[in-house]
């Protein structure tokens, strides 16, 4: 009734309607019905300010969005991805998936003092998003001109100044709204740093009303300071602190609306659950309804005047760029990102293929950060790209436990660039009950970069058991060292390569105990391996995430001739068995492939097939059995993780690398099933063959199902059932498993949680 009091007299001028939408995080959300009753009612205001979500929500909406295209877009985005959340696993480039998101803490070294980084959460996907969505406008750089005027309301983090955007582009603008401090690293702009706007002004009614609004509609989410009952945990606690100086000023600022849409009282979720956006949306209904009818009255009003129209422009999404221009890329780094790029002047390119060459230069793993943007000049458009590298030396660490192995703590030291353009030296340990270390150095080469090459040194200590002549012995002292070189050849850089490799690897296993004095179940002194082999390899890697993944499919595939292979093995009571020298000689030809299918929302298929053969020389007398002898350079089964040894494959159900075999066929199937946020449930089921012998022995007897594979020399049948239950958690992946192996008497269970150090094979 107020609002056609005051303009029931004719007016030859339209008032000015301002939407203003406050800060909120997730809770933000409950702006779009707002957005959806104005687009209903014909109602299209003359400026919208926004701070954090708010500006989100009202930047889309000033650009041409309606609410129903912002609802839409909000209950179809991933946000833990969004907010966050890295780049695809495929869109990492072969030689630095081993390393992808392995590490909990990651730190740069400044100087030569580690530096902890300014946020939590990486933001490189939301920039992607605000500018996949705001193509159509890219070439808007005053606000004042966007379909609906549009302020962006900041927070300048150095001079502790209000700074509200009226210009520039549009997407650092919303960017930069919504800096959590410490959440989001702060947006650099105009020699200062900005973050989230809500710091100072959550709900700017003030602002809206200096630019010279008569009517505001404001929708408000934060809901001020929180009383006494509500201040019982951390987050809520900082979280008014911080905003001490802003929730002050709610109260006035609420006052100034004509129009107040307060959510407040009905919103029942928390700032950080996104996740929850249907039901926050429809939480934002009640309060949009209960304000329907002053809605209806203020459109009445406005039937007098023209009414503005409001749609997104409508331009082809396809850009040519005359000029690309990068800046801050040192010079050992600039060929391979414009090689992963891949973009060029003078060819169309669309949002999306833009968006798939950022994440491509990504994919290097040497830049924390990259922004573009358009500029326009007459009719030339250059494309700039303003890249933010890591630190040339950077340290990274994470912890693991599990059953077998104890707990451990990784450390890791990364060099960019140190020996050489376009290269990477790592040096890592596990620190841990069972020790490991490694040293390894890649480089890529040519114009391309799709050649490359990588040398490393990788060594470890453990305490093994095997399974021999059917019963499962005491553990063993064990010592393995590999060093090996592979020169590579990319298919995709982001998916297949292949190479040739030179590997040697020197296995030492002894008892704990001197057998003269306690023997043991093998009646081992001593046993050494050492084996040189070449071999060519094929890898691709196209699954989506490092853990958990969905879909994609992996495959690897290696055919290696031994070409020294001795041997040196000395018993305690059967002295006449010892064995030194030469083994006959073998060809290994391995492969593994997994495929994840996914099905429905929650669930996705598993089905993992592998093979390892052994084609053995004919045995000459002066040559020492392979089959008898060469243990320490045949295959092993056992374990719920991945194995950092070639030729050791995991079975479910054994303890690590428990089974020794010459030959193996196995297939694993398993249903992932996604039963909560980050929480998940696989049951499986593995299968396989596994001989002892040559190759043509182990064919022969694959029909013998009936064969005990714990107590035998034959081909045997071996099987496992089982499930495994798992949580996403900040650590790293944490696994407990319970089996059922064929002829195993007891139920193993098996539990992990943290990173393991990872080497490429």
């Amino acid at each position: 009734m107020l609002l056609i009091t005051c303009f029931s007299n004719a007016q030859d001028k339209k008032p000015k309607v301002a939407l203003v939408l406050s800060g909120g995080g997730a809770k933000g959300v409950a702006h779009i019905p707002v957005l959806q009753k104005l687009d209903s009612l014909g109602i299209v205001p003359d400026l919208v300010v926004g701070t954090s979500m708010g500006s989100v929500i009202g930047g889309l909406y000033a650009a041409g969005y309606s609410g129903d295209e912002i609802e839409a877009l909000t209950m179809k985005v991933n946000w833990d991805d969004v907010l966050g959340g890295t780049i695809s696993l495929r869109d990492v480039g072969v030689e630095e998936k081993s390393e992808f998101n392995r590490y909990l803490v990651n730190l740069d070294v400044i100087e030569g003092k580690p530096r902890v980084k300014p946020a939590l959460l990486k933001d490189q996907n939301l920039r992607e998003l605000l500018s996949s969505l705001l193509y159509p406008v890219y070439d808007v750089h005053d606000f004042d001109k966007l379909p609906i005027p549009f302020r962006s309301v900041t927070t300048d983090l150095v001079n502790g100044k209000e700074v509200v955007i009226k210009d520039g582009s549009l997407s650092l603008a919303i960017r930069a709204s919504m800096s959590i401090p410490s959440v989001f690293e702060p947006v650099p702009y105009k020699g200062t740093l900005l973050v989230d706007g809500g710091v100072l002004n959550n709900f700017p009614t003030d602002v809206a009303k200096e630019l010279g609004a008569d009517i505001i509609i404001g929708s408000d989410v934060g809901g001020g300071m929180q009383p006494i009952d509500k201040l019982n945990e951390i987050t809520t606690i900082l979280f008014q602190t911080s905003m001490m100086t802003s929730n002050l000023k709610n109260p006035e600022n609420q006052k100034r609306c004509n129009i107040l849409i307060d959510h407040y009282s009905n919103l029942t979720y928390s700032t950080q659950d996104f996740v929850k956006s249907p039901e926050i949306y429809q939480q934002g209904l009640i309060a949009s309804q209960e304000k329907l009818s002053d809605l209806v009255a203020l459109a009445e009003t406005l039937k007098a005047f023209p009414k503005k129209p409001h749609e997104l422009p409508k331009i082809e999404d396809a850009f040519i760029f005359h000029e690309i221009e990068y800046r801050d890329v040192s010079p050992e780094n600039m060929s391979l990102l414009k090689a992963r790029m891949n973009i060029k002047p003078n060819t169309y390119y669309t949002s999306k293929e833009l968006a798939q060459s950022i994440d491509r230069a990504m994919g290097t793993e040497i830049f924390n950060q990259i922004t573009y943007g358009a500029v326009v000049q007459g009719d030339r458009i250059k494309l700039v790209l303003t890249c933010f590298e890591k630190a040339k030396n950077q340290i990274n660490g994470a912890l693991h436990y599990d059953t077998r192995q104890g707990v451990g703590l990784i450390a890791n030291y990364t060099g960019r660039n140190i020996l050489g353009y376009s290269s990477r030296l790592l040096i890592g340990m596990d620190i841990a009950e069972q020790p490991k270390f490694r040293i390894e150095y890649q480089q890529n080469i040519g114009e391309t970069k799709k050649w490359w090459w990588r040398g490393q040194i990788y060594g470890q200590k453990s305490k093994q058991s095997y399974y021999v002549y059917g019963n499962i012995g005491e553990e063993l002292k064990s010592s393995f060292l590999k060093s090996n070189i592979q020169f590579n050849r990319d298919f995709n850089p982001l998916l297949q390569y292949f190479g040739v490799d030179i590997n040697y690897e020197h296995n030492k296993t002894k008892p704990k105990l001197d057998p003269s004095v306690n023997n043991n179940i093998y009646d081992l002194r001593r046993y050494t391996s050492d084996n040189l082999e070449i071999g060519v390899h094929y890898a691709h890697n196209g699954m989506e995430k490092v853990f958990f993944p969905e879909k994609g499919t992996r495959f690897k595939g290696r055919i290696a001739r031994s070409v020294i292979h001795h041997i040196n093995v000395q018993y305690d009571e059967a002295i006449n068995d010892n064995e030194a020298g030469s083994t006959n000689g073998f060809t290994k030809v391995s492969f593994e492939f997994e495929k994840r299918l996914p099905f429905k929302n929650m669930f996705s298929f598993i089905i993992n097939a592998a093979t390892g053969l052994t084609f053995i020389d004919k045995e000459l007398s002066s040559k020492i059995s392979f089959v008898e002898n060469g243990k320490g350079a045949q295959y092993t089964l056992g374990g719920n993780l991945p194995v950092n040894r070639r030729d050791s494959y995991a079975f479910s159900g054994l303890g690590d690398s428990e089974l020794i075999v010459t030959q193996f066929i196995k297939t694993h199937l398993g249903l992932q099933i996604n039963a909560a946020r980050n929480i998940y449930i696989t049951p499986y089921t593995s299968l396989a063959s596994v001989g002892f012998d040559k190759i043509d022995s182990f064919f022969n007897g694959m029909g013998n199902t009936d064969s005990k594979w714990i107590d035998t020399v034959d081909t045997s049948f071996l099987f496992s059932a089982g499930s495994t239950f798992s949580y996403h958690s900040i650590l790293g992946p944490v696994n407990f498993d319970i089996a059922y192996v064929n002829h195993v008497s007891t139920i193993p269970l098996f539990f992990s949680v943290g990173l393991n150090l990872n080497i490429p094979n």
